[in-house]
């Protein structure tokens, strides 16, 4: 990777990256035999204004990556998506340090959103599911309709419809916050159950010297049985002696 790449939030300054990056998605689609939603340089803009994108220049301001964040369903589901780099910049990590940004900031904006993306891609499933994402059927994507509304540009759209929006050729991938937390929660009373509580430095003394509290102990006992014994034995010789002096009187 090219440690000079510059990945941040978009700003408004880089508005006149738009035309490069939408006319880059669609050379991209185009060579993968597959769509994605199209998207004017206006939408990118927009994009940019709202600070809900995440760009890769190099010093220079040469532009290498894009990729931006949408709100589905009242803020309910968030999708990652248009993720472009390019050509030159390809194969070289950069579009996991995006995905990684880009994830970031979804979290960031909308903690409580269940984040979602439909790829075709072996790479970005890969950081997908690094990222903690997980593949789903459909039906536990957004039923927001201006969302499939973004796949009529794919060549495979026809395919969508035909088997009721259930299924297509892209893996569908979800990160849900609350089935994330409840794992979490669950790794850690597991880990908090299998370690055994701390060894003071007196439990450690007294294992070193536990032959000596041993033997110690062992003496103890055998004092106190001799104590008993030796008492015993001593009761019936005054309760003789008692009965002899009575007898004499």
């Amino acid at each position: 990777m090219n440690h000079n790449i510059i990945v941040r939030v978009a700003t408004a300054d880089d508005k006149k990256y738009s035309e490069t990056i939408t006319t880059e998605m669609e050379e991209s689609a185009k060579a993968r035999g597959t769509g994605i939603a199209k998207r004017s340089p206006l939408y990118i803009e927009q994009k940019m204004d709202e600070g809900k994108a995440i760009i890769a220049v190099l010093p220079d301001g040469t532009w290498v990556g894009f990729c931006y964040i949408e709100a589905w369903q009242h803020e309910k589901y968030v999708a990652n998506s248009g993720l472009i780099v390019s050509p030159p910049f390809r194969k070289t990590g950069i579009a996991t340090e995006i995905k990684h940004k880009v994830f970031a900031l979804s979290r960031k904006k909308y903690p409580d959103a269940k984040i979602f993306g439909l790829t075709t891609g072996l790479a970005v499933m890969k950081i997908n599911s690094d990222l903690g994402y997980e593949p789903v059927t459909y039906s536990e994507l957004t039923t927001d309709e201006e969302f499939w509304k973004g796949c009529q540009s794919c060549v495979n759209y026809e395919i969508l419809m035909s088997k009721g929006r259930k299924n297509c050729m892209c893996t569908a991938m979800l990160y849900d916050p609350v089935e994330k937390a409840k794992e979490e929660a669950e790794k850690k009373a597991a880990l908090l159950a299998q370690q055994k509580p701390p060894v003071t430095i007196e439990a450690k003394e007294f294992a070193a010297n536990s032959k000596i509290y041993e033997r110690f102990m062992r003496l103890k006992q055998f004092m106190l049985l001799k104590g008993r014994k030796k008492k015993d034995n001593e009761e019936p010789n005054k309760k003789s002696s008692l009965l002899s002096l009575l007898f004499f009187w």
